[in-house]
Parts: structure tokens; sequence; C-alpha cells
């Protein structure tokens, strides 16, 4: 699978690819990335990709030209592109996305930067938009990471044990339930000590029922979806 960064700052990403996980991914070849930055393809001769808002209002907004015409040139190369903005206006991205996107051969990530992007950019070529959260970056960099991080796992391949997904938090609409290693006593806390008895069967259970309580005191949205899904 291949991920395309457009960003105006491509070291701010690079790094995260450096280490871990996504480096064996890379160097696996189950993903590989890219990089297009904006102020290659701008026509201003000072190399400007902003512009002061009309209609006014606090800050600069990234001209619609340079981004435009980068996008065009993804899209000139690759019939597969997938492009997706991230933005704090847009819909919550969620690890149902996540896994939807996995199934993508290339996706394309958008950073805005200052105020934001004009708008006819997004309408012209975006193929989704996505909000990480209810709050605001100084950058969409790292909004793209953690999208590209989520999909990126769901990759078959990537990670060394798959079956660690079926298990995690949002599976079934819950969080996923509270885990333990050694020491079984840490400064006198004691791990729940039906894990230590081998009866995976009951574990099972009482796994779930921690998930349901841990889901219904942190995300009772989440708990609500969870129940009317077993009914």
């Amino acid at each position: 699978m291949h991920f395309s960064f457009v960003t105006l700052f491509p070291e701010l990403i690079k790094g995260y690819f450096s280490e871990s996980i996504l480096k064996r991914a890379i160097e696996d070849e189950k993903i590989s990335i890219d990089f297009y930055n904006p102020r290659d393809f701008t026509t201003d001769k000072h190399k400007r990709v902003d512009a002061p808002m009309i209609g006014g209002g606090a800050g600069m907004l990234m001209t619609p030209q340079p981004l435009m015409d980068t996008l065009k040139k993804i899209r000139e190369t690759s019939e597969k592109a997938h492009i997706v903005f991230v933005s704090p206006v847009a819909k919550p991205f969620t690890q149902n996305d996540a896994r939807r996107l996995a199934k993508k051969e290339h996706v394309v990530l958008v950073s805005g930067r200052y105020e934001g992007i004009d708008e006819r950019v997004i309408e012209a070529q975006a193929d989704e938009l996505f909000s990480i959260g209810d709050f605001i970056l100084t950058g969409g960099e790292l909004a793209s990471m953690v999208v590209c991080d989520a999909i990126s796992r769901n990759v078959e391949g990537v990670l060394g044990n798959s079956d660690s997904l079926s298990v995690e938090s949002f599976e079934a609409s819950l969080l996923e339930a509270p885990s333990f290693t050694k020491p079984k006593n840490y400064e006198n806390n004691e791990v729940v000590s039906e894990f230590l008895k081998g009866n995976h069967s009951k574990i099972t259970d009482l796994k779930r029922g921690l998930a349901l309580c841990k889901t219904k005191y942190f995300r009772p949205d989440l708990y609500k979806k969870g129940i009317t899904h077993e009914k």
C-alpha cells in the first residue's frame, strides 16, 4: 500500500517512519511513502503559498493554485489515488475508517497550514475529509500521521501478530479491557487473580466484563452502541 503526504513541511513527517513498526513495514515493502510539497508547484515568483482571506479574518490561508496543481499531478500519475484532507471541519476519523482505507492501494493525505486551505481545492479534489478530534493543531501533519498510522496497522503483514487487532479498543464498539504483565504483585497491587489460573474461557468472560465497565465509565456513547449491538 502506498501513502503520499502533501505538506509544506515533509521533514516533520519523515522521522516518524524511521523507527519501530512502520520502519519495518517499509523495509518489508508492506507500505511505501512519498512526499509532495505544494511550494514546488507554485507559480508565484517568491514561492508564496499563502494569502490573506477574502472578506477578512485573522491569519493567512493556503492559496488554491499550488495545492490544486500538486493534487492534479498526483491524479495524473496515479489512477488509484484516494485523496484525504485532514481538518477539524470534518467527520470524525474512526477505526472503521482505518480498516476500510487499508484496502485502498494509494491514499493521499493532505496537510493544511496557516488558517486552513482555500475551500475550492477541497471541493474539487477531496475524496474524503476527516477530523481526529475537536481541537485545533498548528498544522495538519500530526493529523495525517495519525490517520496513516491507524490505516497502516490494518494492512496485512504490518503487525507481527494480526490477531492483536481483534482485541483492541473500538472493536465491537468497546474499549479494550485492562492488561497486565509481570510481576504479579507490584507495589502491593496484584494482578486480577483469575488472569493467573489459565482458564481461557473465564479470562475471556472477565475481560469482556472489564471492557464493558471501562467503556461505560469513559465512553458511555460507545457503551450504548455495544449493548445495542449485542441485542
